[in-house]
């Protein structure tokens, strides 16, 4: 063993073989190194060669994003062009939690290379943050909370002075976007018929989702690079340029919008009601000009956006008419020749039995006149009237006059109501009708119906825009049987009928008033009532049909012609002077108390 040990010690002792092993060493080291710079070379001609497409596609595909340039939303305008709905420039403020939260890389030495403000956000410039946000800071907090989402809203639609004021902060990971923001100057006086947007600027309600493809326009696009932060470092190439929507006018007159909702909301107070609409309709044409109900929402608060709030009543919601059905089963008698405006019937004590239900009046009439019976509201008279008649010839008159069918006003949501088939119809059944139960309606269905009585038989298409041309309408009744119908209706707002209180100073009016116990729990509820009253004017000429309707009027009174009708004649006087319709009312035809204006104008 010891020779071993010297002959190895003699041996690294040797000064040649020390030298062997460190260029053997030197050698197997260069090689390794050429080897590796080999494999690499030839790894980077593949890439270059092979593969350059598939990188260079990656690397453009991590760099350069196509991100979306807003689209300006249409104006709304009523019918003289005043701005109902515009859109705003706003900036979303969000933050990247994980850019947030994440440390700076250090630079060669170890440092930190970011400058202060750009340092992680703490607990200080929580607070500078939140304070620029008019938010709480635990608001900041949690949408710091979850650091693997890289985009969270701090405030959306925020104005941008607020914006700058954020980004001016210099917070690692804050950032704003550009938006537009829809705003409705009249607020809560046209939200029913306008709706509202989502905070993506799409239609949610009303015209805004009805019009939403014609007012939304179309995004552009652009191609920009950004860094791994999400920041934009150049824009590139602009693809496409935004398509700003286009404008609507609507066939509303937002001076008559505000006047039918002052009055409605004056009365639903006063009578302490549970709800209330008005609809005011162009007899011509055909053209919605105001439409309102209440209680209502204010669109450019969402705090105030709830279900009970936001419905349409007026289109959405049906409700037996009472006897504002009527003056349609007198017309469809007198074209089916059955009675004549001057037919006289006995209406006995007040009442009358249908197998075991009980027919009556609220007071007893004695004898009357069919035009007599329209006046008083003769439940009496219009049940016999409607057992004479055949049951399809009511139901026709009714079907072509647009019940039982969307009104087709082009606002959403719309309901047909009830109108069973008449084959279906008991005598009890058949007499109910004749004074509006037994079937549903909605206000703006009702309304478009006497359109019939304006137009000397013709029922005219609705429309919520502004119509530049001619319309043609249904014809439902002879002019002879609307004119005589009409005629009657004007008894209705004298002395002895149901709603003088629905004159109007200088105009003759014609209307009807409805009063009906609510349906409820598949009965009719014994003290909560649906109050109506749907006129129009000048009665020897009709523009205006104005309809109104009070859902549980719960004060002192609850009649149409009491709470419906006060309401009717102040929206219609501001209607027809701010359409500059003349007077057609003689000053002896106002104050002869019992004389129909009717009467009045053939005397004269």
């Amino acid at each position: 063993m010891n020779r071993s040990i010297r002959r190895n010690a003699n041996r690294h002792s040797n000064p040649l073989l020390r030298l062997d092993l460190q260029r053997w060493r030197m050698r197997f080291v260069v090689s390794c190194i050429f080897f590796g710079f080999g494999v690499l070379t030839v790894r980077a001609a593949y890439l270059q060669a092979f593969d350059a497409e598939f990188l260079n596609d990656q690397g453009e595909k991590r760099m350069n994003r196509v991100d979306p340039i807003p689209a300006h939303r249409g104006m709304i305008m009523d019918r003289r062009g005043e701005p109902l709905a515009i859109s705003t420039p706003v900036e979303s403020i969000w933050i990247s939690p994980k850019e947030a939260v994440s440390p700076p890389a250090p630079d060669r030495k170890g440092r930190p290379s970011a400058k202060p403000e750009q340092q992680p956000i703490d607990a200080p410039r929580i607070q500078a943050l939140a304070a620029c946000l008019k938010a709480e800071p635990e608001q900041v907090r949690r949408a710091l909370a979850d650091t693997g989402k890289t985009f969270v809203y701090l405030r959306r639609m925020a104005d941008p002075r607020m914006a700058r004021a954020c980004l001016d902060l210099k917070i690692k990971g804050v950032h704003a976007s550009p938006e537009f923001r829809r705003f409705y100057p009249a607020g809560e006086v046209m939200a029913h018929a306008l709706g509202l947007t989502n905070l993506e600027d799409r239609g949610l309600e009303g015209l805004e989702f009805a019009y939403n493809a014609w007012l939304a326009g179309e995004p552009g696009i652009k191609r920009v690079i950004k860094d791994g932060k999400r920041n934009v470092v150049e824009e590139l190439d602009l693809l496409r340029l935004p398509k700003p929507g286009n404008d609507l006018n609507l066939s509303f007159n937002a001076q008559i919008q505000y006047l039918a909702y002052r009055e409605l909301l004056e009365a639903v107070l006063e009578t302490k009601a549970k709800a209330g609409s008005v609809v005011v309709l162009d007899a011509r044409t055909g053209e919605i000009l105001a439409l309102s109900n209440v209680p209502s929402y204010n669109p450019n608060n969402r705090s105030t956006f709830n279900p009970a709030r936001v419905r349409n009543r007026a289109v959405t919601d049906s409700f037996e008419p009472g006897s504002t059905m009527k003056p349609f089963l007198m017309a469809a008698a007198l074209e089916a020749n059955v009675v004549e405006p001057d037919t006289r019937i006995d209406t006995g004590p007040g009442w009358f039995y249908i197998g075991d239900k009980r027919i009556s009046d609220v007071h007893p009439k004695g004898v009357l006149t069919v035009a007599d019976a329209l006046q008083v509201s003769s439940n009496v008279v219009s049940a016999k009237i409607a057992l004479e008649m055949r049951a399809e010839d009511y139901w026709r008159l009714l079907s072509h006059s647009g019940f039982g069918a969307p009104p087709g006003s082009g606002l959403p949501g719309e309901v047909s109501g009830v109108l069973r088939p008449y084959h279906t119809w008991r005598p009890i059944e058949k007499a109910t009708m004749a004074f509006g139960h037994g079937l549903s309606v909605s206000l703006l269905q009702l309304a478009r119906a006497y359109t019939a009585f304006a137009n000397d038989g013709l029922v005219v298409p609705l429309t919520v825009l502004k119509r530049r041309e001619g319309v043609i309408g249904k014809r439902v009744m002879s002019r002879e049987t609307s004119r005589e119908v009409r005629a009657m209706l004007e008894l209705v707002t004298q002395d002895e009928g149901t709603a003088p209180q629905a004159r109007v100073m200088g105009y003759r009016v014609a209307g009807k008033t409805g009063t009906a116990h609510k349906v409820e729990n598949g009965g009719y509820a014994h003290n909560k009532y649906v109050s109506s009253f749907v006129g129009l004017a000048p009665a020897s000429n009709p523009r205006l049909v104005v309809a109104v309707m009070l859902d549980e009027p719960s004060g002192r009174q609850y009649y149409g012609g009491l709470v419906a009708a006060p309401v009717f004649s102040r929206v219609m006087s501001g209607a027809l002077r701010l359409m500059a319709i003349p007077p057609d009312a003689r000053m002896d035809q106002e104050t002869a108390p019992g004389q129909t204006t009717q009467g009045a104008a053939e005397a004269a």
